[in-house]
């Protein structure tokens, strides 16, 4: 995800009565837990299996797994130099991480972490990851490259290079053949065609700029783009128009989306995620809560089935037992 030196701030106000009547109702998120996680160095990524409640960790040079439930430690997969990312190909029984010192992708068997093989990309510093079950077929977005590399995860043999006209960050699948990423550099959203891997649409993110994280309601057909002028943009999937945006925090570098509150989140590093509710069938959208976090916890995976929300943090990524994940959960 996008790497930056970044000196926090107070936090400012996000604007508007938006904002204002989003902190005068009583707290719907905190902080449930927070699991140590051993080690040092610094993190990225963090993915979430639901059907086996593990929570995947890019940390340091290691990829680490631990239960969403109490922390504990469950494995390691190592030498994953400079991990970004974790895609999971559950159907297939296989793990990949993006390891952008070496530009490569270490594939992994999910039940037992046992490194399967090692695959060279067609790019420099793979960075976002992404399982696509439509195709089977696995992306890496090259942030130093400008272009993704695709795998079939069905032989781990690279099949194509996909141009891109910009910095990639992250990507999401509409699960339907339909692949989208956002091009941070160029501040515009790509559309993939996950079958013929062309690059069909490019739409501007406008007012947005710069964006990092991305999410998809595949129901309603909206993408939430997360940009560093503290907005969230929201974008029909379909036609690339700009239906909505709502203000968020600064630094954000991470969002998600959850089907069952039509909830869309902001990891922001200064502190806090945003929780924008959707309504009127993806018309609507509006802040109903700032959820304050620990500075610097920028990146964040979904629990969906229990509405979790996780974050990995450090104080100081080279302070021994300061690394935590943080476990954000509903008030109930």
């Amino acid at each position: 995800m996008k790497k930056s030196i970044i000196l926090f701030a107070s936090i400012l106000s996000l604007g508007g009565m938006t904002f204002i009547n989003a902190q005068s109702k009583p707290a719907e998120y905190k902080i449930a837990n927070k699991f140590q996680v051993p080690g040092e160095g610094g993190w990225d990524y963090i993915a979430c299996d639901e059907s086996s409640g593990k929570l995947y960790i890019s940390h340091g040079i290691v990829m680490q797994v631990i239960d969403a439930k109490d922390g504990k430690m469950l494995g390691t997969v190592p030498g994953t130099k400079g991990i970004h990312g974790i895609a999971l190909a559950k159907d297939l029984n296989k793990g990949y991480t993006s390891n952008g010192k070496d530009s490569s992708v270490t594939v992994f068997n999910l039940k037992t972490l046992a490194v399967l093989s090692k695959i060279d990309v067609t790019g420099q510093n793979p960075d976002a990851i992404l399982y696509d079950p439509f195709t089977h077929y696995v992306f890496t977005f090259n942030g130093r490259s400008t272009n993704a590399t695709v795998i079939d995860a069905k032989t781990d043999k690279v099949i194509e290079t996909i141009s891109l006209d910009g910095k990639p960050e992250f990507p999401v699948t509409d699960g339907k053949g339909k692949i989208y990423v956002n091009i941070e550099d160029k501040s515009t959203i790509c559309q993939i065609n996950a079958k013929t891997l062309i690059v069909e649409q490019t739409w501007p993110l406008a007012p947005g700029k710069e964006p990092s994280g991305l999410a998809i309601d595949v129901e309603n057909g909206r993408l939430f783009s997360v940009c560093d002028n503290k907005l969230m943009m929201i974008m029909d999937a379909a036609s690339g128009t700009v239906i909505s945006s709502v203000p968020i925090g600064t630094h954000p570098d991470a969002a998600a989306f959850d089907p069952g509150t039509k909830r869309a989140y902001s990891s922001n590093g200064e502190g806090n995620i945003t929780v924008v509710q959707e309504e009127k069938g993806g018309y609507i959208f509006n802040v109903i809560e700032t959820v304050p976090t620990q500075k610097g916890a920028r990146t964040m995976t979904i629990d969906t089935r229990n509405h979790h929300l996780y974050l990995p943090v450090a104080e100081d990524r080279k302070k021994p037992g300061s690394f935590v994940v943080l476990d954000v959960a509903p008030v109930k």
